[in-house]
């Protein structure tokens, strides 16, 4: 992996932590795409990913269910740059030598951006919706989670990419939505 790929698996980590984090795992484990140095070989045995397997579970139903979601964000707000920063360094950035510590940045940042706009934006769905719209959004967030985690792994520069032009429209839709709510 490089530091595209972790970039690209920071990003999503920020909707769902589990789903980059499963997929590393489960990729490290069983194919050769990914390789996985120690500590962070932790989340490719069985401990780590039954455990990852079981943390998705929970975060799946807590996070279509409306006030639970909103609960669940809160919960998140550390454990989601968490994993981004955890994805960053598991990277190991073959192609440019950072600093450990700028990727723990890098990788907490793009996490805790993609977090915060999806933190912002869930009450406002939730209210605007009743609720009804909280199930669908939540699984049309896990699979972009689950997408561009795989992409990231396989078209590391175009997921790049593709994640700054979504953090761009999301930010100018949360922007334009505060403009208009005054």
């Amino acid at each position: 992996m490089d530091i595209f790929t972790g970039a690209g698996l920071a990003a999503p980590a920020g909707l769902n932590a589990y789903i980059p984090l499963l997929t590393v795992g489960l990729l490290a484990r069983f194919t050769d795409l990914v390789t996985l140095e120690s500590p962070y070989d932790v989340i490719a045995t069985d401990a780590g990913l039954i455990t990852l397997t079981v943390l998705l579970v929970i975060e799946l139903f807590a996070d279509a269910i409306p006030g639970v979601d909103s609960v669940n964000d809160v919960i998140q707000t550390a454990i989601r740059p968490a994993a981004g920063a955890f994805l960053m360094l598991a990277s190991d950035g073959n192609l440019v030598d950072i600093h450990p510590v700028l990727q723990v940045i890098l990788g907490a940042g793009l996490a805790g951006i993609v977090h915060a706009v999806k933190a912002l934006a869930r009450p406002v769905i939730t209210v605007s919706t009743a609720g009804l719209g909280n199930p669908g959004v939540s699984i049309i967030e896990n699979i972009i989670a689950l997408i561009v985690s795989v992409l990231a792994i396989l078209i590391p520069a175009f997921v790049l990419v593709a994640v700054i032009l979504v953090l761009a429209f999301a930010i100018r839709w949360l922007v334009r939505r505060r403009r208009y709510a005054k």
